[in-house]
């Protein structure tokens, strides 16, 4: 008699952290798996090519999302979307509980309805004191009216290969010769391995396959154990060979910090320093592991031994240092352009004029030249400022700094000669916007 077939399981965001990881490891184990997401990168769409789909699916309606359910089979759903905080046009409540409740209805129109494996987040509902954590828990609640099999994995702190968003904060710190403050740093903050999630969903298929329909489980998927924020920080400046603190950071830095993430994130970013994370990091990660372990067997990796299955080398030194410098560079980067064109605009419009003028330009035609190259100086600087356009920006001021030189040498080559130095400066610039070009990806 010949086994069942697997179910198929669609990871919904697996262009991110956890989803990335789950649908690799899923596929490795030999498992159907349909990764989807709004987008891959180049290496994830390579790896994955004709099976994932890539859609909005957050934007989706339940009609749309049943018929993508209904075509591929799907026997698991595991929704590894998420939002930390409200940025641009994405809203935490859409992302969690309007997204969610229509993949309920979804979920419940199909003949034999899939199991939903939902990623949400751990601790008591009374400390919800931020969007992110309220409009998980309002997912959780919907999930739990609904009458479909489901079970809510709650993770700790993930450990993975890839770094975004607080993963990739702590590395950063790790890499710093720099302590939290007492505060932020003393919070429980428990570790999971991304392979328990894995491997959590992985033994939900098995038995799946097996012939289980019926499954209601709200599990925290975390080691053990728990460690504090700085001993989690601490654990990843010994994995990856960090300095060793010499400074603690002052908690108004780091509020300081947090009102500059809420700002960049209003351009499109998504900086991992914000008032939420702040909040989230103060109320500490912690749950109680025992039913997940007693129900499905897994043995939780510590954090050490999560650590030791992540590559120490040189390159992840590289990244932990030039992490928190990206944002440095083009922060830098967006100033020097916009003040460069509001001093011509404002202050040295005439003394420009003049040096056309000394060259044999006539009067408009150096009246309009300074003019359009102080303007274009502040679009280059709000282009690179603005995540959507930050790329397009960049390549613009390259091809604008290009221009000054050319111009430069054939109207007034004696500005190279000029003792502040304003074309030889220009290179340094350039070179500066290539290293922000090469830092331009975030996953």
């Amino acid at each position: 008699m010949s086994e069942a077939p697997w179910p198929v399981v669609a990871v919904l965001g697996a262009g991110g952290l956890i989803g990335q990881e789950v649908a690799a490891r899923l596929l490795e184990a030999g498992l159907l798996v349909v990764p989807v997401a709004r987008r891959l990168s180049a290496a994830q769409q390579a790896a994955w090519s004709d099976k994932a789909v890539v859609t909005p699916i957050v934007d989706l309606d339940t009609a749309a999302l049943a018929d993508l359910l209904r075509e591929r089979r799907v026997g698991i759903v595991v929704n590894a979307l998420g939002l930390l905080q409200d940025s641009g046009a994405e809203r935490a409540d859409e992302v969690h509980r309007a997204f969610v409740g229509r993949l309920l209805e979804a979920v419940a129109a199909q003949a034999d309805p899939p199991l939903l494996v939902h990623l949400s987040i751990p601790g008591r509902e009374a400390e919800d004191g931020t969007e992110f954590s309220r409009t998980k828990r309002a997912a959780d609640r919907l999930i739990q009216a609904a009458s479909i099999p489901y079970a809510i994995l709650r993770p700790g702190f993930v450990v993975a290969p890839a770094a975004y968003g607080g993963s990739a904060l702590i590395r950063a710190l790790a890499a710093l010769p720099l302590d939290l403050p007492r505060r932020e740093s003393g919070r429980p903050f428990a570790a999971t391995d991304v392979g328990d999630i894995a491997r959590t969903v992985r033994v939900l298929a098995e038995r799946r396959r097996e012939g289980e329909r019926h499954r209601a489980a709200v599990w925290d998927v975390m080691e053990r154990k728990p460690g504090t924020v700085g001993s989690v920080v601490a654990a990843f400046r010994r994995r990856f060979g960090g300095p060793r603190p010499r400074l603690r950071l002052p908690g108004w830095l780091m509020t300081l910090g947090a009102g500059a993430g809420d700002w960049a994130s209003c351009l499109g970013w998504r900086p991992p320093i914000r008032s939420t994370a702040l909040r989230e990091m103060s109320r500490g990660v912690e749950g109680d592991p025992g039913s997940w372990i007693e129900a499905t067997g897994i043995e939780p990796a510590s954090l050490d031994q999560a650590l030791a299955r992540l590559p120490a080398t040189v390159q992840e030194r590289w990244f932990g240092r030039l992490y928190l410098a990206k944002a440095l560079i083009l922060g830098t980067l967006a100033a020097f352009w916009c003040v460069s064109g509001l001093v011509a605009l404002l202050w040295a419009f005439r003394p420009a004029m003049a040096i056309l003028t000394e060259h044999g330009f006539p009067e408009t035609l150096a009246f309009w030249t300074t003019l359009v190259t102080a303007l274009a100086d502040i679009a280059v600087g709000v282009a690179i400022a603005v995540r959507r356009t930050s790329r397009l920006g960049l390549l613009a001021g390259l091809v604008v700094s290009l221009g000054y030189w050319i111009g430069a040498t054939f109207v007034a080559p004696g500005l190279w000669l000029d003792p502040l130095g304003p074309l030889v400066k220009t290179g340094p610039a350039m070179v500066l916007m290539l290293v922000a070009l090469a830092l331009s990806d975030d996953r």
